[in-house]
């Protein structure tokens, strides 16, 4: 195991430069110039030298192996100064500057993250929970009412858009009953009770909005895969001998029918980095999907160049970590 993973983190170094070389050409291509909101009045040497002081006026690849080097050494470094107290070298190293803000990105980012965290995160942890017992229970209890039932809310909760159910909760529970707030206070901080109170109110509704979207989706992969498990001939093996219903279906079907739910739950967990963009609109949850928003309509293509690479960078990650999670669910999933 040890190996494959040793392995499989050296094979992503190539995978990772290969996109992010894609990733900074296409951003690269794109129309977009930091000079295009300075008033036309300004004279052109004065944007000519805006653009040089930006590093604009150097080849494409100088740009890339710079952007490269603030991404994989300058920032990691910075990052260690600030949590261990200690400087590396002279501590004067050039960082990845957003073009709107002039602030480094990876702090934007981290100033971000927390919201993220705590709406988006929270939210696929609840769907996750809520979805593998449903899941287990519709396909053990085929066609039954709770089947029934559960493939309704199922369909209803992914074929209707994430827009529609927020605004449906706004008007309910905010306008309409005055229960939860309909704006997310991202000034807020969790200091006592009443504060603690106020955060749990106010994260209810984009919660319940991406858990019901998430819960739908991984519940149909769990109740597919346990039918496909209920009908193998180990689990009537199992049953022939007369072991326990309870524990063929909670153990032996259970295990076997995660595998394929992880992938689903591994793959899923960086769209919670990349935030839910449009939930994030609506109840105004200062995110990380409402930053890169911002960075594409600003034009802002460091930071927009940034946040998608570290996008990809999960992706990458999180496969490598459902691969390992086969091989501890299903013990004949060999790596050597």
């Amino acid at each position: 195991m040890l190996t494959f993973t040793i392995r499989r983190l050296l094979l992503a170094i190539p995978t990772l430069l290969a996109i992010s070389f894609i990733i900074f050409a296409i951003l690269d291509l794109s129309p977009g110039d930091p000079t295009s909101q300075i008033p036309l009045t300004v004279p052109a040497e004065v944007r000519e030298h805006i653009r040089a002081s930006l590093g604009l006026d150097q080849p494409f690849i100088v740009r890339y192996l710079l952007w490269l080097k603030q991404f994989f050494i300058n920032e990691p470094l910075n990052i260690l100064e600030e949590w261990t107290g200690y400087t590396f070298g002279d501590g004067d190293r050039l960082r990845i500057s957003s073009w709107a803000t002039r602030s480094p990105v990876v702090d934007l980012i981290v100033e971000r993250l927390p919201q993220t965290l705590w709406v988006v995160g929270m939210s696929y942890v609840i769907g996750a929970l809520i979805a593998i017992p449903i899941g287990v229970i519709s396909a053990y209890r085929q066609y039954s009412w709770f089947d029934q039932l559960g493939t309704f809310i199922s369909m209803i909760g992914f074929s209707v858009p994430t827009f529609f159910t927020g605004l449906l909760l706004i008007v309910v529970f905010a306008v309409n009953l005055q229960w939860l707030p309909s704006i997310y206070d991202t000034t807020l901080r969790v200091t006592d009770w009443s504060s603690f109170v106020a955060q749990i109110k106010q994260m209810i509704m984009p919660t319940m909005v991406l858990a019901l979207y998430n819960a739908s989706q991984i519940s149909r992969f769990m109740r597919a895969s346990m039918l496909d498990n209920l009908n193998q001939d180990y689990v009537r093996t199992a049953r022939a001998k007369g072991m326990k219903e309870k524990t063929v279906v909670l153990v032996h079907v259970l295990r076997n029918s995660l595998i394929p739910v992880v992938t689903v739950i591994a793959l899923g967990v960086p769209q919670v980095f990349g935030g839910a963009i449009i939930t994030e609109q609506i109840f105004k949850v200062n995110g990380l999907g409402q930053l890169l928003i911002i960075g594409i309509q600003g034009a802002d293509i460091p930071l927009v160049q940034t946040l998608t690479f570290i996008f990809a960078v999960l992706i990458v990650l999180f496969n490598l970590v459902a691969d390992i999670l086969y091989g501890v669910l299903d013990p004949r999933i060999r790596y050597d």
